[in-house]
């Protein structure tokens, strides 16, 4: 039995291409380890959105090149947008790395696998036409499963990598997906979360396919799909017709993630993101007209290049206002080969860490009053796992909060009804719900 230990940083589309990777090699005899020093083979699934992953691939990069010194029949693959950045680079400049594969590639690997197993250095990088996956199911039983609906992205935000390293916006075709998604519900699944660098564009460039929405309805008709998600949205390109979908398609849960990334209209321009922070406001509260309980979610950047302290009061203004559900919040980093990377990044570093603790501590403080107001509320809870405690369940609501209560193992799968007790900072501590004995369960 041959042994991979796999490494991912950045994403759930990193998760995606990952489990897909490990699906392939399962089928040439693989089979995971959780040590790097028990394996064959190590793959790392890299990020380049943020500096710190980068430089957490290169610190692991040395670690391993020493691991393969003692273990010269070890192979290395490095995959992801950073294999894509660098290409050819990598392998010159890590002499331990076998294998540079970017991420539109992924289901050639095991073609690659095999060139380094016959003594080849290989680099796959590049872009394909389309987006056709073949069909994988993930190499592990969960009730919850990513599924790749399109890949890339045409918008070309100043600071953002993404279109570089992921290529082009293209969607996959819809047939593909339903059939992955139906897959899915027969093995157990039954929440789907839909990926995409902007999902709200899935279908636009590809002549005869499915809306976006349209695509919602088709996985709502599966039996078996209880709960659908997806991420991320674009808030440019949020439609009437999506916003209406959140209230009109039962399966398609209450939470969105609307990342608006800055609450100054001038760092939204030079962000190139599309809208202001008045277009973001009236988006967000036409969701909230619509369904009223929906949660919502966001990412932000501080500390982007002319930031001034009047720009990040205004980020903190929006962040009261909308009050978030939760934020991924983070410093501005220059990201090789985009347009802001050109501009003086001119926000000290202490300044950037000063801005940041201070709008985190605003979300922490809102976040835990949004939790608190749960309190007494009964929750439907997807049950996915254990946690910490022993004898103690977690699971899902419609909102997106992770929800631990006590309960019997055979309720993992189920959809159960649990009350919430207490509102916590980061979860909520509930109580399952019986009568006469009997779990109800939708």
């Amino acid at each position: 039995m041959k042994r991979v230990f796999l490494q991912t940083f950045g994403c759930q589309m990193n998760e995606r291409d990952s489990e897909r990777v490990l699906a392939l090699l399962m089928e040439q005899g693989y089979r995971e380890v959780s040590l790097p020093e028990e394996a064959d083979l190590i793959v790392i699934n890299t990020c380049t959105v943020r500096k710190k992953p980068e430089h957490k691939v290169y610190s692991l990069l040395g670690r391993f090149k020493r691991l393969k010194e003692r273990k010269p029949q070890l192979k290395i693959v490095v995959m992801g947008c950073l294999a894509q950045q660098e290409g050819e680079g990598l392998l010159e400049r890590f002499p331990q790395v076998d294998m540079v594969i970017g991420p539109d590639r992924v289901d050639e690997f095991n073609e690659g696998l095999e060139k380094v197993i016959d003594g080849d250095r290989v680099c796959m990088i590049g872009f394909k036409e389309d987006h056709s996956q073949r069909v994988l199911l993930p190499p592990f039983r969960s009730v919850r499963a990513y599924v790749n609906i399109m890949q890339g992205c045409d918008n070309f935000c100043s600071y953002c990598i993404v279109p570089y390293v992921r290529g082009p916006e293209k969607s996959r075709p819809s047939q593909e997906i339903l059939e992955e998604i139906r897959l899915l519900a027969k093995e157990g699944v039954k929440e789907v979360i839909l990926l995409g660098q902007n999902v709200n564009a899935y279908g636009k460039k590809s002549v005869g396919e499915l809306s976006f929405v349209e695509l919602l309805r088709k996985i709502a008709e599966i039996p078996g799909i209880e709960r659908i998600r997806f991420t991320t949205s674009h808030p440019k390109d949020l439609s009437e017709e999506l916003i209406l979908a959140f209230r009109e398609i039962p399966q398609l849960c209450e939470h969105i993630h609307l990342p608006f990334q800055a609450g100054s209209n001038k760092i939204l321009k030079m962000m190139r993101r599309g809208y202001t922070r008045e277009e973001y406001l009236q988006k967000v509260e036409r969701l909230r007209e619509v369904v009223p309980e929906i949660a919502i979610t966001a990412d932000v950047i501080v500390g982007f290049p002319g930031e001034e302290e009047e720009d990040f009061e205004q980020t903190l203004d929006l962040i009261k206002r909308v009050k978030f559900d939760g934020l991924f919040s983070f410093k501005y980093s220059p990201r090789k080969g985009t347009l802001a990377s050109r501009w003086p990044d001119d926000v000290p570093e202490a300044i950037k860490a000063r801005r940041l603790e201070k709008l985190q501590s605003l979300q922490r403080k809102i976040t835990l009053e949004k939790n608190k107001a749960l309190e007494g509320k009964v929750l439907e809870v997807l049950v996915d796992g254990c946690g910490e405690r022993e004898g103690q369940l977690r699971g899902r609501g419609r909102c997106n909060r992770v929800v631990n209560f006590m309960g019997p193992l055979d309720l993992i799968g189920k959809i159960v009804w649990v009350k919430v007790k207490e509102g916590l900072p980061n979860c909520l501590r509930g109580e399952l719900l019986l009568e006469e004995k009997e779990v109800l369960y939708a």
